[in-house]
């Protein structure tokens, strides 16, 4: 159920992002997000989902880690908040939204 779960926001979402609200990871990615321009995307914020470790544990199993953010975008996993921040810096974060339609 997790999976498809999991799947089906991958899949229906150009920009996903599984989170939760008192991460500070998660925070820098999505001001990371918002920085590159990117206002509107999909937030799974797992604390208060009813298959949150089960989520988490698809996750590890999809992406080869369990922690979150885990932000997809065109389907992809681009990492967690330092990787994303990582990119936003360097510039490809923008062009990444832009080749997969997000912006």
């Amino acid at each position: 159920m997790a999976q498809t779960f999991v799947d089906a926001q991958i899949r229906d979402n150009k920009v996903v992002m599984f989170s939760k609200t008192f991460c500070p990871y998660c925070k820098m990615a999505k001001d990371s997000l918002a920085s590159a321009g990117l206002k509107d995307y999909k937030v799974v914020e797992l604390e208060n989902h009813n298959m949150c470790a089960e989520i988490q544990d698809y996750l590890n199993k999809l992406t080869g880690a369990r922690s979150v953010p885990r932000v997809f975008i065109g389907g992809k996993c681009i990492g967690g908040g330092s990787e994303t921040k990582a990119l936003q810096e360097s510039g490809k974060l923008t062009t990444m939204l832009q080749q997969n339609g997000a912006m």
